[in-house]
């Protein structure tokens, strides 16, 4: 299955969508804007490790695949009033969710 992200930009009652290449590399400030968040708040995603971890050489490099996450952890975050440290939680449960979701419907494909 093949997931595109994109990026909604309302501005004056224009509504324009730009897709996001996951190969595409954001900087720190462009993450944030096509998240739609401030640079602090993706920083504090990278500390409660929401994001997955970079090497300090590329601490500030950030990737199309990345955004999605982001904006569910944003999500996450509002719907449920949730503090970053729950969302971390959230987010490992969902990944490991997937994970077993996968591994499953491989073991079943090879019965």
């Amino acid at each position: 299955m093949t997931t595109i992200h994109y990026r909604e930009i309302i501005s004056n009652g224009h509504h324009d969508i730009e897709i996001i290449d996951e190969s595409y590399c954001f900087d720190l400030y462009h993450f944030a804007q096509a998240c739609g968040q401030s640079p602090e708040w993706v920083l504090q995603l990278l500390e409660y490790e929401i994001l997955p971890a970079r090497p300090d050489e590329r601490i500030h490099q950030f990737f199309g695949e990345d955004v999605s996450r982001a904006r569910r952890a944003y999500r996450l975050q509002r719907d449920f009033e949730a503090s970053l440290s729950a969302v971390a939680m959230m987010m490992d449960l969902i990944d490991e969710v997937q994970q077993l979701r996968k591994q499953t419907r491989h073991h079943h494909q090879h019965q």
